[in-house]
């Protein structure tokens, strides 16, 4: 019996379908707004080197699991009954991994990983398994990949098993083992490697998707800010604290989905390696972004716990949330349009100055300083609307 799924998966070309975020996709991402709300929770709990670097490995291996996961999605039609049942089952890891962050590094280390890879692997073979009969290129391709993921899944399970000493080297060098697999097109010998300028999928689904994660991210934030408020008495400084999140929220939003949403997938669209384009500016690219409104969560939950708390953590996580996600934003922005946009430089370099006057020792509290680059954010937001409204180019929405 040949290898493969008998039915056909695979998303249809040239119809609405081929271009639809599903229900079901959404219903996996809400998955991530636990696996967030986990995440940001640990830093705000572990504002140290170590704790920062343990989260840079959860902030990247969440990110990972979902783009991955959305480029599978890109190929297969969650409509099919073989899809939805598969993305729900990812949707169940997705929930194991979520609950098991928070004791990544301790107790549940070993759940976190197994789950992390049960998801990467499993999805991996999923694709291989239902396109082997109907698109022998794109089984080619993942089968390639899998042989990557496996590898990476292998120093994931070790590092679980292995004390915390361990532990972080080898978790960092399976994702940066994935990272290199993308760099490199996954090459195993004797059968040659991913050709991504082969590759065609759906810019629109690719840049929804994404932007819908963007949202996900910044309801996070609200939901975090909205808890730690509603444990507090009110005051002068919680309200003050609260509506200057709000603000940074909004202006977060008005920076990403005013103008630099649309041109995603409008660019992607006009590529002549789509695929090439989409895994820079939706797989890397993104990350700091993401990173960002996370890092963005731990500075509300600060500035409403200890207001008028000085310190350098403090400095960290308030400016560099901010610095992180414009980075990020003004990356996407060269990439796609060729050009660095002005008003997130010259918010990006506000922000380098804060950040100095707050390393220097300057006496300015967690409250002032996230009023400072809220205020810093709705400029680069207005900025960039009246740059757009020059240019003659309509809103994203």
């Amino acid at each position: 019996m040949a290898f493969g799924m008998a039915r056909d998966v695979l998303r249809p070309t040239d119809t609405p379908r081929a271009d639809r975020v599903t229900y079901v996709e959404l219903f996996f991402d809400l998955l991530f707004v636990l696996a967030l709300t986990q995440l940001s929770a640990y830093l705000y709990e572990n504002q140290t080197p170590l704790g920062a670097f343990e989260g840079v490995i959860m902030v990247c291996a969440l990110w990972w699991a979902w783009v991955s996961t959305t480029w599978v999605t890109n190929w297969l039609d969650p409509e099919k009954l073989p899809v939805r049942a598969a993305v729900i089952a990812l949707a169940f890891v997705a929930l194991v991994m979520s609950v098991s962050i928070a004791e990544a590094f301790g107790d549940r280390a070993w759940a976190f990983a197994i789950a992390y890879v049960v998801l990467q692997v499993g999805r991996t073979v999923f694709i291989v398994w239902a396109t082997a009969r109907h698109d022998r290129r794109v089984a080619r391709d993942f089968s390639l990949i899998l042989c990557w993921t496996v590898a990476g899944g292998a120093l994931w399970i070790a590092g679980a098993l292995m004390p915390l000493g361990w532990q972080l080297p080898l978790w960092a060098a399976a994702l940066a083992l994935e990272l290199l697999g993308t760099v490199l097109g996954f090459p195993v010998p004797g059968q040659g490697k991913v050709l991504l300028r082969s590759w065609d999928l759906s810019g629109p689904h690719i840049a929804e998707r994404t932007s819908l994660f963007v949202l996900i991210a910044l309801g996070e934030g609200l939901l975090v800010t909205g808890f730690a408020f509603v444990d507090k008495e009110s005051s002068v400084a919680s309200i003050a604290a609260m509506m200057t999140a709000f603000v940074a929220a909004a202006a977060t939003w008005w920076i990403y989905f005013d103008h630099g949403e649309r041109i995603g997938a409008e660019a992607i669209e006009a590529s002549d390696q789509p695929a090439r384009l989409a895994r820079t500016v939706y797989t890397w690219v993104h990350l700091p972004i993401i990173a960002g409104i996370v890092l963005l969560s731990v500075g509300d939950k600060e500035m409403l716990a200890l207001p008028h708390q000085h310190g350098l953590a403090a400095t960290v996580v308030v400016v560099g949330a901010p610095t992180l996600f414009l980075a990020g934003t003004a990356l996407f922005r060269r990439v796609l349009e060729g050009r660095w946009a002005r008003a997130q430089m010259i918010g990006l370099v506000a922000l380098i100055v804060l950040a100095g006057v707050g390393f220097a020792g300057v006496i300015v509290d967690v409250l002032t300083l996230s009023i400072t680059t809220a205020v810093v954010l709705v400029g680069v937001a207005a900025g960039e609307t009246v740059e757009r409204l020059r240019r003659g180019r309509r809103s994203g929405g």
